[in-house]
Formats: C-alpha cells, sequence, structure tokens
C-alpha cells in the first residue's frame, strides 16, 4: 500500500502503522483480543459542521484494561464553541488556545487504535465523528466498533428483562455495581466504558464463548433475542438474582 495521503501528502509514521497494524481476527477470542476503549467530546452532534474537541482512550488486554497506558487529548477548534456544548461538557473555547488543531492532535490517538478493535458507549456518535476525522488524514476507519449500550441490552434481553431503546452509560455502570468517573470528560468517560464493557462481556460469556466476531453481531443477536427470546431468558442467572440487573438503580 502506497504511504500516500490525502492531496499527495506523505503520511505520517501513526498514519501508516494504523493502516499496516493487523486487527484482531473476528474467531479470536475476546480475552485474547486487543481493544481500545474510546470516548469523545464534541462541539455539537452533527459531524458534518461540529468538531471533536477532547478525546480519552484506554486500552484492553488480556481482559484487562490498561489505566496506565491511558491517553487524553484536547484539539483546538476551528470556530468558537456553542454555550450549549459547554453546558454539557465544561469545556470553554478559551481553554482550547494553546490545544493543537485536531489534524495534530489526533497522532496519539491514532497510536492508540492502531491494531485495536475500537470500543465506545453510543458508538454511533464516535464512529460517525472517527470516520470524519480519520479522512481529513487519508484514512478509512478500520474494523468493527463495538457498542456497550447494545452488549448491555444484548446481555438484559439473554436474561429475560426488556432493555430500554438506550442504556446511560452511568445507568449501566450503577446497574453493573462498578464506579462511574467523572461524567463528561473523555478520560474520565472512557474509563467507565471499559469497565462496563469488561463486566458485561465477562457475564455475557455464561452463556458460551464469545469472539470479537460475536461481539461484533451483538446487534443482530440483539435483534433475534427481541424477536425469539431464548428459553433461557426465564431462569434467572445467580448475577441477575443477586444484583437486580437491568432495574432502576436509583
Amino acid at each position: 500500500m502506497r504511504p500516500w495521503g490525502f492531496q499527495g501528502r506523505q503520511r505520517a509514521p501513526a498514519a501508516r502503522a494504523y493502516v499496516s497494524a493487523l486487527l484482531p481476527e473476528r474467531r479470536t477470542p475476546w480475552r485474547a483480543a486487543r481493544f481500545c476503549v474510546v470516548d469523545l467530546e464534541l462541539s455539537g452532534l452533527d459531524p458534518k459542521t461540529d468538531e471533536i474537541i477532547s478525546f480519552g482512550a484506554v486500552p484492553v488486554d488480556a481482559g484487562l484494561a490498561g489505566a496506565g497506558r491511558s491517553i487524553y487529548g484536547l484539539a483546538r477548534p476551528t470556530r468558537s464553541l456553542p454555550e450549549t456544548s459547554v453546558v454539557v461538557h465544561g469545556i470553554r473555547t478559551i481553554d482550547l488556545q494553546e490545544a493543537p488543531p485536531l489534524d495534530e492532535a489526533i497522532v496519539p490517538l491514532l497510536e492508540a487504535m492502531a491494531g485495536r478493535v475500537l470500543v465506545a458507549h453510543a458508538a454511533e456518535v464516535e464512529r460517525a465523528f472517527l470516520k470524519v476525522a480519520l479522512r481529513r488524514q487519508g484514512l478509512r476507519l478500520r474494523g468493527p466498533v463495538l457498542d456497550t449500550n447494545v452488549l448491555g441490552r444484548l446481555l438484559l434481553a439473554e436474561r429475560g428483562e426488556s432493555p430500554p431503546r438506550f442504556l446511560p452509560l452511568r445507568q449501566l455502570a450503577a446497574e453493573l455495581r462498578l464506579p462511574a468517573h467523572r461524567q463528561h470528560h473523555a478520560l474520565s468517560d472512557a474509563l467507565t466504558t471499559a469497565q462496563v464493557f469488561l463486566a458485561v462481556v465477562s457475564h455475557l460469556e455464561e452463556g458460551g464463548p464469545e469472539t470479537v466476531g460475536s461481539l461484533a453481531r451483538a446487534t443482530s443477536r440483539l435483534d433475534n433475542e427481541l424477536r425469539f427470546p431464548s428459553r433461557d431468558s426465564a431462569h434467572p442467572s445467580k448475577y441477575q438474582a443477586n444484583d437486580n440487573f437491568g432495574h432502576d438503580a436509583r
């Protein structure tokens, strides 16, 4: 593959590494695979007009979150941040004046994602914005992006619950009896998501081995479970009975 990006510019080493790194095969047992849990803070929710202003990433190897190898970064937007976004994440335009532009800021994130399956909560948002950011580097987003919202809903469905259409990250963490770190801070939310991911997949594995491919099929598995509930779902597991998973955690 030629090491050239958009407009004929030579790709930076991080971009070349991202393109060339081998991703885990779909048949790889999940505990043997390498993951990168990502969270983004944004200026808004439209990837056509809004921008990534902050990111956090946590590596997961051998079924363990590498919090000590996490990364966090800020990116200077091209426009002033709207008040509606500042209210959510607390990052002001002035806070980003010394931050690098996204094309430069994203380099550590590219390095963190290379050779890893991505994980995010409500992953469609991260997927959409990462696609735009990588396109500016002449790259395509590689591999599946696993969604802890979908995986959490799948676990509920397999255990006979009626999952809501959306499970907020903090609610899912609370129902799994996990701590939730600072909300709407990219690294804190990435850490919470990593913990949730490990817990949910560990419980899903009670029903049989999980692989990268089986987790990537979570949406279709959820659809099938909602249409044709498993016979075993009427019999709550030890975890379900003790921890009241799927009910209001308030």
